[in-house]
């Protein structure tokens, strides 16, 4: 008998379908984490998430495993290097989110310049009756900086234009037919822009890659807006700089070390937290779902996935 391994809850919709239509071992239950050596070589197929991904210790552990489906864009939390080593295909859930998210980063961003939730919290406090708040930033202008011109950068670079603001980016390397200018390093990009967004892919690659000197750069005016991944910000010279009043503010919709978010960030009126939810909609969350679904259903007939990673 064949099993798909779930390795955590994913959401109410996706966990009934996933049950109603395969045999399947949740991983989070005691008695399937005691009995899996036992079951390891009748489970060819992983569901997963991008909070969780799949360390090479639990590979190592399923020997007959062919596939890891994958619920969320990023796969990062995945051993890639290991899963390919043994042949392991892996799929995500790409291009359904890109427009949620660079919604909530042009939400941010203009959240951010203006200070809407420091005006909200404002009101409610009754802080309106004695005075008013210090005036905030325009957004209207403002230089657009993007760390990661992939499909969401550009989303949101498109909704940025509807703003007038300017855009620049820095990639690896500059993209062809690119109608803005490449920086050619992140400090001369943070150096040009008002606001620096985050929408590059994490991992090794890019951790701490918004280093002290690329805050420093963006300086004491500038807004650093992530909705990428936590790992990417240097997190304590992040904390020191927005402490020292060397970065104007942030706009965070994810930490490195989620769900903790650092203790100096949560008083500070010029910083926004958000839980992670750049996907986090009905109809974003439905499709990724969907997709989930259809990569498994085709994997196991075909032995292809539907969006390869």
């Amino acid at each position: 008998m064949a099993y798909l391994l779930q390795v955590a809850p994913l959401s109410a919709r996706l966990d009934r379908e996933l049950a109603s239509r395969y045999d399947i071992l949740p991983l989070w239950q005691a008695e399937t984490a005691a009995r899996l050596d036992k079951l390891a070589e009748a489970i060819e197929v992983m569901v997963t998430g991008s909070r969780f991904g799949c360390s090479a210790e639990l590979m190592a552990r399923l020997p007959a495993l062919k596939a890891i489906v994958s619920f969320g864009v990023g796969y990062d939390p995945i051993d890639v290097p290991a899963a390919q080593a043994r042949g392991i295909a892996i799929s995500n859930t790409p291009e359904v989110l890109n427009d949620c998210v660079a919604d909530l980063a042009m939400g941010l961003i203009i959240d951010g310049r203006r200070q809407l939730n420091r005006a909200d919290r404002f009101v409610r406090a009754g802080g309106w009756l004695n005075g008013n708040l210090p005036l905030a930033r325009r957004v209207t202008g403002s230089r657009l900086g993007i760390l990661g011109l992939g499909r969401i950068g550009q989303a949101v670079a498109k909704r940025a234009e509807g703003f007038a603001m300017p855009v620049r980016y820095h990639n690896r390397r500059p993209l062809t037919d690119c109608p803005y200018e490449y920086a050619g390093s992140l400090v001369e990009l943070a150096r040009w822009a008002d606001v620096l967004l985050l929408t590059c892919v994490g991992g090794p690659q890019t951790r701490g890659l918004v280093s002290r000197d690329v805050l420093e750069a963006l300086g004491p005016e500038g807004l650093l807006v992530n909705v990428a991944r936590g790992s990417v910000v240097d997190e304590p010279a992040l904390v020191e700089a927005l402490q020292a009043g060397r970065l104007g503010g942030a706009a965070l919709d994810v930490f490195d070390q989620e769900p903790q978010v650092p203790e100096a960030l949560l008083g500070m009126d010029n910083v926004v937290l958000l839980p992670h939810i750049g996907s986090a909609t009905r109809e974003t969350r439905g499709a990724m779902e969907d997709l989930v679904l259809a990569n498994l259903q085709r994997f196991l007939a075909e032995g292809q996935l539907v969006t390869p990673v």
